[in-house]
C-alpha cells in the first residue's frame, strides 16, 4: 500500500515536460546581472511548486550531504592545508558512500515509496570493511534520531539506489536520481577544483526539479577560472552554494549554510540564475570534461581555444580550466558563468543519467538548452529497464539557448565534411 503521503505525488502528472521548457523571461546581458531575491525556505511560493515538499526535503538532503562531504574532506589534509598523500582512497569512499546512505535515508523517511536511481552499490564497502566509518560520517549529519545506525541501515540505504535495486519497466516512471559526489577528483584537491552533490526528481518521465549544492563554489562573480579562485581558499565564508530549480519556477541558488560550522552569519537569500546572454560563438565561454580535449571536439576546426582568457583574437574562443565532473559544469552554464559545456560521447564509456539529469533541468529553467549533437532532446528512459544509462548521438551541447542552434549547424557541417 502506498502511504497517504506519497499520494499526490505519485498519482499526479507535471502537466510541464522539464525538458521542453522554455522560460517566459529574457536572459541579461553579459555585462548586467539582474537580482531577484527571495526570503524563504524555498524561493517562490509554495502554491507555485507542485513539488514543493519534495524540494524542501531534498535542499535539506543536499544541505546535510554537503556538510558530510566537507567534514570527511578535513580528512585529506594537514594542518598547514597541504593534500594529506594516501595510497587508498577511503576520505573518497567514506564520503561518496556517506552521501548517497544519507540521502537515501532522509528522503525514505519522508517518501519511502519513491524509487532511488543512484551512482553505488554496497558491494565495495562490504569487501574493504569500510562501513564503521561510513556509519560514523552519516550518523553526525542526519535530521533525525535513529538510536544507533546498524551496517544493515547503512547498506540497505546504499543498494536503494544501487544497479538492480529497483526495475522501472517501459512505462513512464518516477523516481530520484542521486549523483552523490560528481567530481571525486576535484574532491581530493580541496578548494583547487570544484565537485557536486546532485539530486533530482523525475516524476512520470518528466524531470520536475533538482537540487545541486557545490560546497566549495566561490560566491564573489568577479572571478574568470578556478585557479584565479584558489585565492579564496582560507575565506570560508565566501564559498559554497546551493542551487534548485522546479518545473515552471525557474533556476535559484543561495549560500550553503554551517559549511563550516563557523559562527559566521551566511544569508540565507535566494537569487534568481540566468544563463549568460552572449549572442556570438566566439564570444562565449566553453567548458569540456576534463577527459577530453579540444582538438578532439568538432568545433576545433573553427576555433582554437585559449585558456581562460576573455581577450581572444579571430578564430578563437575562452576555455575555462577544467572543473572536475558533469554537474559542475551544469552550474556553471546555469549561474551564467560560462555559455557551452559540450562532450562527445565515446564508445568506450557509458552516459550515467545522474551525471547530467539535475544539470538538465537547472540549465533549462535558467533559460539555456540541453540536447544531443542531432538537437534531439535527452532521453532518460533509453534505458527502459534501470533508467542508468543515456545514448545521446553523438555527444551532449549544454548553452545559452542563445547559440545552441548555430553551434549545431557547425557539428553537423563539420562532421559532414570528415
Amino acid at each position: 500500500m502506498i502511504p497517504a503521503m506519497d499520494l499526490h505525488l505519485l498519482r499526479s502528472s507535471t502537466g510541464f515536460s522539464a525538458i521542453r521548457f522554455f522560460p517566459r523571461y529574457p536572459s541579461p546581458s553579459p555585462l548586467r546581472s539582474r537580482l531577484f531575491i527571495v526570503r524563504s525556505n524555498l524561493p517562490f511560493p509554495n502554491e507555485k511548486a507542485k513539488y514543493h515538499r519534495e524540494l524542501e526535503a531534498a535542499v535539506e538532503a543536499v544541505e546535510r550531504a554537503c556538510r558530510l562531504c566537507v567534514d570527511v574532506q578535513r580528512s585529506l589534509f594537514s594542518v598547514e592545508g597541504r593534500i594529506i598523500e594516501k595510497k587508498d582512497q577511503t576520505p573518497v569512499t567514506v564520503a561518496d558512500f556517506g552521501v548517497q546512505a544519507l540521502i537515501s535515508l532522509e528522503l525514505s523517511k519522508s517518501f519511502p515509496s519513491i524509487p532511488l536511481v543512484a551512482e553505488e552499490d554496497s558491494g565495495f564497502l562490504r569487501s574493504n570493511n569500510l562501513v564503521d566509518p561510513v556509519i560514523s560520517a552519516v550518523s553526525d549529519q542526519m535530521s533525525f534520531n535513529m538510536k544507533s545506525l546498524s551496517h544493515d541501515d547503512v547498506l540497505e540505504a546504499i543498494d536503494r539506489g544501487g544497479k538492480n535495486a529497483f526495475a522501472m519497466g517501459t512505462k513512464p516512471a518516477t523516481y530520484w536520481i542521486l549523483d552523490p559526489i560528481d567530481g571525486t577528483r576535484g574532491f581530493v584537491k580541496g578548494s583547487q577544483a570544484l565537485y557536486v552533490v546532485g539530486l533530482s526528481l523525475v516524476v512520470e518521465g518528466e524531470i520536475v526539479l533538482g537540487v545541486m549544492g557545490c560546497p566549495n563554489w566561490v560566491v564573489d562573480a568577479t572571478y574568470k577560472s578556478i585557479t584565479h579562485a584558489q585565492s579564496y581558499r582560507n575565506s570560508s565564508p565566501g564559498l559554497g552554494i546551493i542551487m534548485v530549480a522546479h518545473v515552471g519556477c525557474g533556476t535559484w541558488k543561495k549560500r550553503l549554510k554551517n559549511m563550516l560550522h563557523s559562527s559566521t552569519k551566511i544569508s540565507s537569500d535566494w537569487t534568481r540564475c540566468f544563463v549568460d546572454g552572449f549572442c556570438l560563438v566566439c564570444d562565449a565561454r566553453f567548458c569540456i570534461p576534463e577527459s577530453q580535449t579540444w582538438e578532439s571536439l568538432p568545433l576545433s576546426v573553427l576555433y582554437k581555444a585559449r585558456i581562460d582568457d576573455d581577450n581572444v583574437g579571430d578564430k578563437e574562443i575562452c576555455l575555462l580550466s577544467a572543473f572536475c565532473g558533469s554537474l559542475c559544469k551544469y552550474l556553471m552554464v546555469a549561474s551564467g558563468r560560462a555559455s557551452v559545456f559540450i562532450l562527445r560521447a565515446r564508445s568506450e564509456k557509458l552516459i550515467k543519467v545522474w551525471d547530467h539529469a539535475v544539470g538538465m533541468i537547472c540549465v533549462h529553467e535558467a533559460g539555456g538548452k540541453v540536447t544531443d549533437w542531432k538537437g534531439r532532446e535527452l532521453d532518460l528512459a533509453a534505458d527502459k529497464v534501470e533508467r542508468r544509462i543515456i545514448y545521446p548521438e553523438g555527444g551532449i551541447l549544454v548553452t545559452n539557448g542563445k547559440i545552441h542552434n548555430e553551434i549545431l549547424e557547425m557539428i553537423s557541417s563539420i562532421s559532414s565534411a570528415v
